[in-house]
């Protein structure tokens, strides 16, 4: 009689991003947040929320760089075509040049998130 051996969890212990203990907030729940806290309607929120964020994505897409002082700024940034290998079958291929969004947080974002002690 043939025994399998038992499975062995090697994530035991670690971090995994993906948790369910994960605390994120939707789209819907950021409207009504933007909503209730500038004394308008959803549909206003949603309205300038999307414009806020069209822009940003017409502006980088032209290489300009968006800043809001005191939270942080979109820019974007060339990623060079490079090889890349295929973990499954240890593959290598092409991977084709990208442009990737890039966010900097501002030193006074920075310090409201990380007060000393």
């Amino acid at each position: 009689m043939l025994v399998k051996p038992p499975r062995i969890n090697w994530n035991v212990g670690k971090f995994h991003p993906r948790t369910e203990k994960e605390i994120r907030m939707t789209k819907a729940e950021l409207i009504d947040a933007v909503a209730k806290s500038a004394g308008i309607s959803k549909v206003q929120a949603e309205a300038t929320l999307g414009a806020f964020f069209d822009h940003v994505v017409k502006a980088t897409k032209k290489g300009d760089k968006v800043a809001w002082p005191g939270f942080g700024s979109f820019s974007t940034r060339k990623r060079p075509a490079r090889m890349v290998r295929n973990p499954r079958t240890g593959e290598m291929r092409q991977a084709s040049a990208s442009t990737l969004m890039k966010f900097t947080a501002s030193s006074t974002l920075k310090a409201t998130l990380n007060p000393k002690k």
